[in-house]
């Protein structure tokens, strides 16, 4: 395995690109099973869980590959099996759930796996699946889905908004018969960026990016040419960068207009950000970071995939903020390697006070996740001495080339292989 060696305390200055969401490019790729010709996506990042999307594909018999940020899909004879060996890598590839019953009338997917931040359970994409008439059965761990008279257009609502059912059901209603509703959907901006692929390819939805979507189903999509949406995650985690090293950065391709509960947080907290001609541009104010409070909501709210980055702004900041993780019941792991490094950190529940003013110092940290590694990341640019941050494969699953675009601006970072 691969660490990251750090050594913090540099302030970082200059321009950084922002790569294709990983959270849009992952079910859109999966939607190219809907779809009847090839495919032609730009602004892929590459990225493990791309990589892995990729060879799921090809299993379930569509050709595609990764070249220069461009994935191409092409037509081929469908498979319904998507394998253990695959799924339990990568939680998003149930999605391949729902375009697989509406076009074969059939799929068996592995239960799916992914991140240890919580259990994540598909209840509410098969209950959401069977109203529009598949049936499940759970064979061996897999989910074992039949829908013989093909899927029905049907009223749902979730029971709270859940981001891969709304992806799943709305994949799958594309082509059902008759018209869907779906209420109390996810209203993430990934969600809207696949609804538009959809459209794109001949899909009739509306109501994309509010609490319900209609989707009157059509016989087939037909293949199109289309670009992912920035990663807004990507966005907010260089934005705290820029805060926690004391330095400035200018963002290219940053959706600012779609991250709004981060960038007023920020503000709150004493960073400057602003909108200039050549992209967003970062940097701490004059009285320095001071600690505000957060509380992670389905979006429009504070999204839980920042929470772990946030949390290190907080421990760089004068006070305190109080930090409430609402989606997800394990999602602290971090905090006890902020600690190793300094950090004043009290979890209760599901509440971390961070009382910020004490410098972080390098120490060894151990990435537990995506987000939480990004945060050591983030802890290591900003404290004193060397950081190693270990199991980073978590980090290559949600940031294109990270110590490449960190060493452009002036980090101090290397990537090292592990001694066995």
């Amino acid at each position: 395995m691969d660490s990251f060696i750090i050594e913090g305390g540099v302030p970082l200055r200059g321009v950084i690109e922002i790569s294709g969401s990983k959270n849009a490019a992952l079910p859109i790729l999966m939607a190219s099973i809907a779809v009847d010709d090839e495919v032609s996506y730009a602004n892929v990042p590459d990225l493990r869980d791309i990589h892995t999307t990729i060879k799921l594909l090809n299993i379930l018999g569509r050709e595609a590959s990764l070249e220069n940020g461009v994935v191409r899909v092409k037509n081929g004879t469908l498979g319904k099996e998507a394998p253990y060996d695959l799924v339990k890598t990568m939680r998003a590839s149930v999605l391949c759930l729902g375009p697989l019953l509406a076009r074969l009338g059939e799929a068996k997917v592995s239960l799916p796996g992914g991140c240890a931040i919580g259990a994540r359970p598909v209840d509410q994409h098969l209950s959401a699946l069977e109203k529009m008439g598949a049936v499940f059965d759970l064979e061996s761990g897999y989910i074992h889905g039949r829908c013989p008279d093909g899927l029905r257009g049907a009223h749902i609502r979730f029971d709270m908004p859940t981001v891969g059912g709304t992806e799943n059901v709305l994949m799958a209603a594309s082509l059902a018969r008759g018209e869907t509703v779906l209420e109390n959907v996810a209203r993430e901006p990934e969600i809207v960026d696949l609804a538009n692929f959809l459209i794109r390819c001949g899909a009739r939805i509306e109501g994309q990016g509010t609490t319900m979507i209609r989707v009157q189903g059509v016989e087939r999509l037909h293949g199109c040419s289309y670009a992912v949406m920035p990663d807004r995650i990507e966005a907010g985690t260089f934005l705290i960068a820029a805060g926690v090293t004391g330095g400035e950065l200018l963002l290219k391709n940053c959706p600012i207009r779609d991250m709004s509960a981060v960038v007023d947080k920020l503000r709150a907290a004493g960073m400057i950000i602003e909108e200039t001609p050549e992209g967003v541009l970062a940097r701490t104010g004059e009285n320095g970071l001071t600690g505000v409070d957060i509380s992670t909501r389905p979006h429009p709210g504070f999204p839980t995939d920042m929470q772990a980055q946030f949390m290190v702004l907080m421990c760089c900041a004068r006070g305190s903020g109080l930090v409430e993780e609402n989606i997800f019941e394990n999602r602290f792991m971090h905090v006890q390697e902020l600690v190793r490094m300094g950090a004043d950190i009290h979890v209760t529940g599901s509440s971390a006070m961070v009382r910020g003013g004490r410098p972080l110092t390098g120490a060894p940290v151990m990435a537990s996740d995506l987000r939480a590694g990004a945060a050591l990341v983030l802890a290591g640019l900003a404290a004193e001495g060397e950081t190693r941050v270990q199991r980073i494969y978590h980090v290559d699953r949600g940031y294109e080339h990270l110590e490449a675009k960190l060493s452009a601006v002036g980090a101090r970072i290397r990537r090292v292989k592990d001694a066995d």
